[in-house]
């Protein structure tokens, strides 16, 4: 009787269940066309994940699967992903990369929301973030802070990190029965890296390789670690960013932006204060938001500067007469310290990873650290680490084969004709506003038809003799047109100063923990070997 009595509501559910996935089967068919109307090839979707699902079950790195979308179809232009339920496409045509990134650059102007800059105004007001004209005016507010000048100033501070993270190996390993340390190379770069951005940064003195758990090194690994549910945040920024502000959810925690919103605060307080001027980025920024920050004389190439350098473009060399808030100095700092934190210590692990297995490319490299030791009568400053060839040809091949940032995005800002997708393709496709597309660097530096044997470590690619033979657009360590990376020279010099210092006084050599051949690990959209970056440690003999 009762089922009889609740036959109708049981009835009208069922049609209402119905209905709804009727229309949730044409939602899903209407959104998963797009690609397939205009003839762009892709890969099968899943409802609501799109394309994700490797990435979401950690079945695969970013990098990996940007790699499967780029060998799976050898002869398109272009080929089409659903993030989600977002349409991206990636690109494969360098010279369609090259098009849109540099000669239309205008139609393809901003990077994808990555966070609110109403929920977290410190990190959603950085340089990376901003869009259109506004970022126009803080790229070319900053771009006279990372010129080779500014950059000279601050290798002393770069180097007394170094003479501190040396000084503390070589205790650990006189300590030693063995006299030999194995350690984390990830662990070890970053303590630097800290170090360097602390000082160079915000003029605050380090020894991460004494105090351990100091609180700059703890506030930079919980704002650095882009762990899982980062970017599992990162993808819901871009993809439902109505649904991420009502909910009101951060990419950091507070108490990480409480941190750098107070450092800078305080320090650029206390130096106004008192009058004190030091060679750094917190000075840099605070010129800059008087506006007295310039270029110098309208010099803005260094020959000397290393092949992965990027060029400022006529955009970062606008004189722009802006005023500029408190915080958004303040945002500026967050994301460079980020960057030096992260981005570089990254690259540095991994160069000590290649030259532990590559011992022939460590030889070589010490060799003409001892020849420039000489020379300059143990002199070492900006000017000599920059001559050197044959390191700025080992970093050049890390950044190849290790590139730290495996894609770099754009989005649409007005409708653009992309062309058509392959040759045999009868209609151009025309990517529309508020869509993006991801520039594969990682696939490209992988290309065997681009770089022959590309899993091998070899900085013969770079020399003089060599280097001509690099198809234009193709390597891309930094991005590539206005939006390239502001700090590459920052980088670049950091890097460089680690290595010549760890390998004037250290051998770095494999260890029963060093992977080989080493894997990507997949719980993390940053780059990491999966079972850590353990190298061995000794003190070089003279």
């Amino acid at each position: 009787m009762t089922f009889v009595q609740n036959l109708p509501l049981i009835m009208l559910l069922l049609l209402w269940t119905v209905i709804f996935i009727a229309a949730l089967t044409l939602y899903f068919r209407r959104v998963y066309s797009r690609f397939s109307k205009h003839g762009v090839k892709h890969f099968r979707p899943i409802p609501l994940l799109g394309n994700m699902a490797r990435i979401v079950l950690r079945l695969d790195h970013m990098a990996h699967d940007l790699n499967r979308y780029y060998n799976s179809f050898p002869d398109e232009r272009f080929v089409g992903q659903y993030e989600f339920l977002k349409p991206i496409l990636i690109i494969r045509d360098l010279k369609l990369i090259k098009q849109i990134a540099v000669k239309d650059f205008e139609y393809f102007l901003d990077h994808r929301t990555m966070v609110d800059q109403d929920n977290d105004p410190f990190f959603g007001r950085n340089l990376f973030s901003m869009k259109g004209q506004e970022w126009k005016d803080m790229r070319s507010t900053l771009s006279p802070a990372f010129t080779s000048s500014k950059m000279r100033l601050m290798v002393p501070f770069m180097v007394e990190a170094g003479e501190q993270m040396i000084q503390a190996l070589k205790t650990k390993i006189q300590d030693t029965k063995g006299h030999y340390i194995d350690v984390d190379s990830k662990e070890l770069t970053t303590r630097f890296a800290n170090d360097v951005i602390a000082s160079c940064a915000f003029g605050i003195k380090l020894n991460s390789h004494k105090e351990e758990n100091n609180e700059f090194y703890q506030k930079g690994k919980d704002a650095a670690q882009f762990n899982f549910v980062q970017f599992i945040k990162f993808i819901a920024f871009n993809s439902f960013p109505m649904i991420m502000k009502v909910l009101k959810i951060r990419f950091f925690s507070s108490k990480t932006s409480s941190f750098f919103e107070n450092l800078v605060r305080d320090t650029m307080i206390y130096r106004e204060q008192h009058n004190i001027i030091r060679p750094d980025m917190i000075h840099l920024l605070m010129e800059a938001k008087k506006g007295k920050l310039s270029h110098d004389n309208g010099v803005t190439r260094d020959a000397n500067a290393g092949f992965a350098t990027v060029e400022e473009s006529s955009v970062g060399r606008n004189v722009v007469d802006r005023a500029w808030s408190e915080n958004d100095i303040i945002a500026q700092a967050a994301i460079f310290f980020i960057a030096g934190f992260e981005g570089v210590s990254t690259i540095m692990s991994l160069a000590l990873h290649e030259l532990a297995i590559n011992p022939d490319v460590q030889e070589n490299l010490v060799e003409e650290i001892r020849e420039n030791n000489a020379r300059n009568e143990g002199k070492f400053d900006y000017n000599s680490v920059q001559n050197m060839k044959y390191l700025d040809m080992v970093v050049s091949e890390v950044l190849r084969l290790w590139t730290p940032a495996v894609g770099f995005d754009r989005i649409c800002v007005k409708d653009y004709n992309m062309g058509k997708p392959n040759s045999k393709a009868t209609e151009d496709y025309i990517i529309r506003k508020g869509e993006g597309i991801m520039i594969p660097a990682w696939a490209f530096h992988r290309d065997p038809k681009l770089f022959p044997d590309p899993l091998k470590f070899d900085p013969e690619r770079f020399s003089e003799e060599n280097k001509h033979n690099i198809v234009p657009s193709s390597y891309l360590p930094f991005g590539i047109g206005p939006r390239n990376c502001i700090g590459s020279r920052f980088a670049l010099c950091e890097l460089k100063v680690m290595l010549y210092q760890v390998l004037q006084h250290i051998e770095v050599t494999p260890c029963d923990r060093t992977p080989v051949p080493a894997e990507l690990a997949t719980g993390t959209f940053n780059i990491r070997i999966k079972g850590g970056h353990w190298v061995r440690l000794k003190v070089r003999q003279s």
